[in-house]
């Protein structure tokens, strides 16, 4: 809200109209996909299982250890 506010308000604010609200929600949406893409990539890259790496070797961890 914060950074719509800021976006519309001050002496560099912009016109409010259908286009710059679509924009600037679009720019926020974009913007935590990608931050959350990157995070969750770098989780899953770094998951090891003796060596393996990947999505498998964070299902290996995850998973109970058959005795």
């Amino acid at each position: 809200m914060y950074a719509i506010r800021v976006c519309f308000a001050g002496p560099h604010g912009m016109d409010v109209t259908e286009a710059n609200i679509f924009g600037i929600l679009s720019l926020i949406f974009w913007s935590l996909i990608l931050v959350i893409s990157t995070k969750y990539l770098m989780i899953i890259l770094r998951a090891d299982n003796e060596g393996e790496g990947g999505i498998l070797a964070l299902m290996a961890l995850v998973l109970p250890k058959k005795k």
